[in-house]
């Protein structure tokens, strides 16, 4: 066995019920037969983060009646799994009476929330940071009585971000330093560290949590400051598909797929990894795949550096150029329009400005050749503040009839098709808008990544898995 390194990092689903811990443990197992260093990430259980929230939620508007309720159901979800698969009578109790505590802290938590009325952005983090310390804790147990040696540490203790609550960035320098200092003489040990996901602290050791998909971006953090060999990210399906099987039966599990393409795929609504866990795996050069844990032996997705088409032109249908196509709902196309927009500077800077101050991200702009119109994609839920400071900002344009109006659709849907190999063939746009226009799918706006890597469209709200199905007929047939 040479001496390499694999982080692996298992979702909610498959550390959320005794029959996922039993997979889990039994994939740790296997792994560490086969390589020397191993590192386990560990998510809360799948539902506990959502049930924290919802408590905290509920105490910010002075509602603590159902926090009992909510012990009851942490208590139970993870006493239950405890009692079944920790034999050691020692310590299943001991692991029970940390657990314990955390959910103490927990109901303290919610009590302070009450008190004020409010739940401040470090205060979230240190409710929604909780599922993850009972369960390092539970998984880490659960290894240790099947006789694997392991031990449960906080990745509060080595990984250090700044104080962005709720999506903290980390302080690579520091982060590299101490990580290496606390998990290699355990590795070198022969020792697994079973680690929190999620999670991060200040240099104060306040609490963070790193955002949307932070359980994936802790295992891109260590892999890529170990350095380790590979990353691999356990979850309940078979790895990264062509679409969601959902919408269309015949989906099918890519085998491999770009970083770039994955990017388009996560930014474009795919449950796939978030763009940012992605960066610190390319900026290693280390190896990332996706996997099932409840079906192992499949090899799933790996992620590779770059499509293999080589720069080459590829048959659009054949060479399969289209990998995936994706869907993000709820959007609503907003657009500034008027004749005395033409040729007058500053007009999309100011436009931005406004929307940025909003808080709102826009996931595709598209203008007009004659500088006349103005049309972006925003969440739908953020609509009305970004209408609202859209037409302060251009106010007196409004009043003087440069700009004519600024106005939204209602709901509608960006599907994106997505393939490295399109940048280098010829037709492959002619043969997305055919496919959509034979399936009777009107395009609302259109806009082409820089990257040359995917195409979006905005289609109405009702069109969304006709436009989904018609281009997934693109890669299957």
């Amino acid at each position: 066995m040479s001496k390499q390194t694999l982080v692996m990092k298992f979702g909610g689903t498959s550390v959320g019920s005794v029959d996922a811990l039993i997979h889990a443990t039994q994939i740790i197992r296997n792994a560490k037969k086969d390589w020397s260093h191993l590192v386990v990430v560990t998510s809360a259980m799948s539902g506990v983060t959502d049930l924290l929230l919802g408590s905290a939620s509920l105490a910010a508007q002075g509602n603590n009646n159902s926090i009992s309720d909510v012990e009851s159901l942490l208590r139970e979800k993870h006493f239950a799994a405890a009692d079944i698969l920790i034999k050691d009578d020692n310590l299943r109790e001991a692991t029970k009476g940390e657990i314990n505590c955390l959910i103490q802290l927990l109901v303290d938590l919610c009590r302070a929330i009450a008190v004020l009325g409010e739940a401040s952005p470090r205060a979230l983090d240190a409710v929604a940071s909780l599922g993850e310390r009972m369960n390092v804790r539970l998984l880490g147990a659960i290894v240790n009585d099947g006789g694997i040696k392991a031990r449960a540490i906080e990745s509060t203790e080595f990984i250090v971000t700044n104080s962005h609550f709720q999506n903290a960035h980390p302080d690579f320098k520091v982060t590299t330093e101490k990580t290496r200092a606390y998990l290699n003489p355990l590795l070198d040990s022969g020792i697994i560290p079973i680690t929190t996901g999620f999670i991060g602290a200040t240099p104060e050791g306040v609490v963070t949590t790193l955002g949307r998909g932070g359980s994936d971006y802790t295992a891109a953090i260590i892999g890529s400051v170990l350095p380790a060999n590979d990353v691999w990210i356990w979850t309940d399906v078979d790895g990264v598909m062509t679409t969601d099987p959902r919408i269309a039966r015949e989906a099918q599990t890519l085998p491999e797929i770009s970083y770039g393409e994955i990017a388009e795929l996560a930014y474009y609504g795919a449950k796939v990894l978030h763009p940012k866990t992605i960066r610190p795996i390319v900026e290693a050069g280390i190896g990332l795949r996706i996997c099932n844990t409840f079906n192992p032996s499949h090899p799933g997705t790996r992620l590779i550096a770059n499509s293999k088409s080589n720069g080459k032109p590829v048959n659009p249908v054949n060479g399969k150029v289209i990998k995936a196509v994706t869907a993000i709902r709820k959007q609503r196309l907003v657009t500034i329009e008027g004749r005395g927009m033409l040729g007058v500077p500053g007009v999309a800077a100011r436009a931005f400005g406004a929307v940025a101050s909003t808080g709102t991200s826009v996931p595709l702009i598209t203008q007009a050749s004659s500088e006349q119109s103005i049309c972006f994609a925003v969440p739908a839920e953020t609509a009305a503040s970004v209408l609202n400071a859209l037409e302060k900002a251009f106010v007196h344009e409004i009043e003087d009839e440069d700009i004519d109006r600024v106005w939204s659709t209602e709901d509608v849907s960006i599907v994106t098709v997505v393939g490295a190999g399109m940048r280098h063939t010829i037709g492959v746009a002619g043969k997305v808008f055919s496919q959509l226009s034979n399936n009777g799918v009107n395009v609302l706006a259109i806009a082409q990544g820089s990257s040359e890597v995917s195409i979006s469209l905005v289609v109405d709200t009702l069109d969304t898995e006709n436009a989904v199905r018609a281009l997934h007929q693109l890669i299957v047939q």
